[in-house]
């Protein structure tokens, strides 16, 4: 979520802080150099001499400073962001408070980061959507130019998605949750959580949670003496006609049938 964006062209010498934000603020470097003072989990500081190309993270309630070079003052972009993944999405891309420089050697992705940067500064009156949708585009492009991180951190934040979104589902199954709820609480658009989803699972969202539902559909026709109607309000389908055709679609029979044919005297 984006709570703000700007761009600072410094005058020499031009200093912010010591300040703590509530949110992560990402600076990147249009021109010219800087330095950035920061402190890092222990309290401990670090001085940094950044230059263009290169940018900084802040995290929240940490304390730092940052001022421009007397001879070349910097110019950048900037923007305060926080997210339900973002924590742990950082982390995995080797980004901390003792370690906030952002260095990357991938120019395409770096320029798609800095276009993205550019819209949210320049469209400050777009849509509420608009400036989310372009806000996680900058993120996308953020982590993926990290140098030397990309392919094992993607793998790691797809592998943690999709095991968020099944346990989700595991917890939620009862509830009439739809694949909209679930890919709403990895805080993924959905296109993009279904296409990492079936990458990892071979199903689509939906159908893992079919199958899922109809599998405890299963259990509970074999297990207990609850008739059909309220199996499938267990297994989230209100609607007990919805229920049979969706178990006949799993098991090629439908409820009374299975329960008949498994279900020992």
């Amino acid at each position: 979520m984006p709570y703000q964006y700007g761009r600072e062209v410094c005058t020499p010498g031009h200093a912010f802080g010591p300040f703590r934000r509530s949110h992560y603020l990402f600076h990147y470097i249009i021109s010219g150099c800087g330095t950035l003072v920061a402190s890092d989990e222990s309290g401990r500081q670090t001085t940094y001499y950044l230059g263009q190309g290169e940018g900084f993270l802040i995290f929240p309630g940490q304390t730092n400073t940052y001022y421009a070079d007397m001879d070349d003052p910097w110019e950048y972009i900037w923007v305060e962001f926080d997210g339900i993944r973002v924590k742990e999405s950082l982390s995995l891309a080797g980004l901390s408070e003792s370690s906030p420089i952002y260095r990357s050697d991938k120019a395409e992705l770096r320029s798609s980061m800095e276009q993205e940067m550019r819209f949210l500064v320049d469209h400050q009156d777009a849509s509420a959507f608009q400036l989310i949708g372009h806000t996680y585009l900058f993120l996308d492009s953020f982590l993926r130019s990290i140098v030397n991180q990309r392919a094992a951190t993607t793998n790691r934040l797809q592998d943690l998605y999709v095991r968020e979104a099944m346990s989700y589902i595991e917890q939620n199954y009862q509830n009439g949750i739809t694949v909209e709820d679930i890919a709403r609480q990895t805080g993924l658009n959905r296109s993009y959580f279904g296409k990492i989803f079936k990458s990892a699972t071979d199903k689509s969202p939906q159908q893992y949670l079919i199958d899922f539902r109809m599998t405890k559909a299963a259990q509970l026709l074999k297990l207990t003496a609850l008739s059909v109607g309220e199996i499938g309000r267990a297994v989230g389908y209100p609607n007990q006609l919805h229920f049979s055709r969706a178990f006949k679609g799993t098991f090629g029979l439908c409820p009374r049938e299975w329960r008949r044919a498994n279900t020992h005297a």
